[in-house]
């Protein structure tokens, strides 16, 4: 062990370059000169090149020998009938033409309206592979039916109101247009004056961020719903809550009051829709139905009184005399998020994480759908 010559430490730097110049030393003795040129593969290259680029224009040179066989034949048989076949590029050709069809000089007919019963009119792939290729050339283009939409000179930012401290969840206005509210996730709802901009009340009672606000047309209330599972009715008037209506599951993510009977709707994460006697606090149905949490939810005068949008991606339409559901709409792949009725039209949109869908609401309860 002794005799044995020790080896010199070496760093890894050293050694990767060593490995490095014994690598070119073995594969490229000649550092400073290219390989010689492989004359099989350029002519390999070569050839293949140019039957993708001009392979059409030479079986196109082909075809006089094949036409003057034809000619021999339908000489010989004068009973056959002349055949009008439209030809097709292939694959290889689709580059280099970009607009439809192509007509072989020799199979082009006179007349393509002239199509008899004794004549053919047979669609063939010029490249003469036995695959069967689209015929989407030959289709007419559909117009698209989608509405264009009418441009308008772009909005601009008019006020910045700013006072709350957390994410503004919900907004609702004043029928008469002359204040609006706000609930946000520091867990206070603010009243500001639409004119001006002003804040002119906080009212504070909810535990949890306020995710729907909605304010009576008929009454001095206004509703609140949060994630504290609480729905509160408060007293503009006095500026206090008199009632609070007890029975969500969970958090509540919407509320909406129907336009002629004093009755409140809210919906949330237990997936159901509860419809509330507003002055008794009663549960009067429990709308079940969805797979997952109800987060938008609007009433019409007239059936379907009810409509309801889940992150279950389904719309559906209540019966509120007996708390059923009568339709369900499954046009969107994704949650619903929020839904909007029309000020005029018997429709409403829908929004949802894919796109914004309009529903026509028709006699008889049919639904059609309008618009993607």
């Amino acid at each position: 062990m002794e005799d044995m010559a020790k080896v010199e430490p070496q760093s890894l730097k050293k050694l990767s370059f060593k490995s490095l110049k014994r690598a070119l030393d073995f594969f490229s003795p000649l550092h400073g000169e290219f390989p010689p040129p492989d004359l099989e593969s350029k002519k390999i290259r070569l050839s293949y090149k140019v039957n993708v680029e001009y392979g059409g224009i030479k079986r196109t040179e082909d075809q006089p020998s094949s036409e003057s066989k034809h000619a021999a034949q339908n000489q010989a048989d004068p009973t056959s009938a002349p055949s009008n076949a439209l030809a097709l590029r292939g694959p290889e050709d689709v580059k280099r033409v970009e607009n439809g069809l192509v007509f072989n000089p020799t199979l082009q007919p006179k007349n393509l309206n002239d199509v008899g019963p004794g004549k053919s009119s047979a669609v063939i792939a010029a490249s003469g592979s036995e695959r069967n290729y689209s015929t989407s050339a030959l289709m007419e283009r559909i117009p698209s039916k989608w509405p264009k939409p009418v441009w308008h000179p772009p909005w601009k930012n008019y006020r910045v109101i700013s006072g709350h401290l957390g994410w503004v969840r919900s907004i609702a206005f004043d029928p008469s247009n002359i204040w609006f509210a706000t609930g946000s996730a520091d867990r206070t709802i603010k009243i500001w004056d639409v004119g001006s901009g002003r804040l002119k009340l906080t009212l504070t009672g909810h535990i949890e961020q306020i995710r729907g606000l909605a304010v009576s047309s008929k009454h001095t209330y206004m509703f609140s719903a949060g994630d504290d599972k609480m729905v509160k009715c408060w007293d503009l008037e006095q500026n206090k809550v008199i009632r609070s209506y007890h029975g969500h599951l969970s958090g509540v993510y919407c509320l909406a009051l129907h336009p002629t009977i004093d009755i409140l709707l809210t919906g949330g994460r237990d997936s159901v829709c509860r419809v509330w006697d507003i002055r008794s606090k009663m549960q009067i149905h429990a709308l079940s139905g969805h797979d997952n949490t109800v987060c938008s939810v609007f009433t019409r005068p007239m059936d379907p009184q009810v409509v309801t949008g889940s992150h279950d991606s389904t719309i559906k339409f209540w019966d509120l005399r007996y708390g059923k559901t009568m339709a369900t709409l499954t046009h969107h792949k994704k949650s619903v998020r929020a839904m909007a009725q029309h000020p005029k039209e018997h429709a409403f949109a829908s929004a949802s994480v894919d796109n914004i869908k309009k529903f026509t609401l028709l006699t008889s309860f049919a639904v059609r759908f309008a618009l993607n």
